[in-house]
């Protein structure tokens, strides 16, 4: 395998990426995107970028960081880890963001793909992408994504965990801001960490269910 450089991978190039799989490739239309972690940071970009191709957004454990607010301790730290640590144990980092205890066998999983340190590029630099600072890279383009957002009507849930010290409270800046949040089913998922789809899967496909069952001709879910 040729060596990747963690330059290899930007913010920009990762929603460049996906608009050229959703939008240019499968031309989907009247699309759901159900969004966790990384995935409303790109997600929610492809949908700012693209408003008409989206019918409803459903959300959780996840942002659209622009560095003009305060990042959670928690995140910053994991940025720190991130940058420094010799051991990218990626099991280890999944159970340690899970209540559910995973079998050695998922936990292998997950660690499949990262054998080494020369597979991690992506995953180690992922975290220094999120604009902390005002005048990151991607800090203009996420404002403007928020500009859209501020304007749109469209059913917009939020279904943040109870127990993720990174996103804790980070859906009151959605409920906020989104016009299409308000009188939406939105839920706390209880007893639940970062991954909350190790911890409530099931609970999360039926808001998901349930979200688009009010629509006779809803399309494709997403899942970012």
């Amino acid at each position: 395998m040729d060596a990747v450089e963690q330059s290899d991978y930007t913010y920009a190039r990762h929603v460049a990426w996906m608009q050229s799989v959703v939008i240019d490739h499968l031309d989907l239309r009247h699309v759901t995107l159900f969004a966790q972690d990384w995935g409303g940071l790109i997600g929610l970009r492809l949908v700012a970028e693209n408003p008409d191709r989206f019918d409803r957004v459903v959300i959780g454990n996840t942002g659209l960081p622009t560095g003009d607010l305060p990042i959670t301790k928690a995140f910053l730290r994991w940025q720190e880890f991130s940058r420094t640590t010799p051991d990218f144990d990626t099991g280890f980092m999944l159970q340690a963001s899970t209540i559910t205890e995973l079998t050695s066998e998922e936990v292998a999983a997950y660690d499949a793909p990262f054998p080494d340190d020369k597979y991690q590029s992506g995953a180690r630099i992922f975290p220094s992408l999120v604009p902390t600072v005002s005048d990151d890279p991607a800090s203009e383009a996420n404002r403007a994504a928020w500009r859209v957002l501020e304007q749109w009507t469209k059913p917009f849930i939020c279904c943040f965990s109870d127990s993720d010290p990174v996103t804790a409270g980070g859906d009151q800046l959605f409920l906020k801001k989104v016009p299409g949040s308000v009188g939406q089913p939105h839920v706390t998922i209880k007893n639940a960490h970062h991954f909350f789809q190790e911890d409530a899967a099931p609970q999360l496909a039926q808001i998901v269910i349930d979200a688009v069952a009010v629509d006779a001709l809803a399309a494709p879910v997403v899942v970012l």
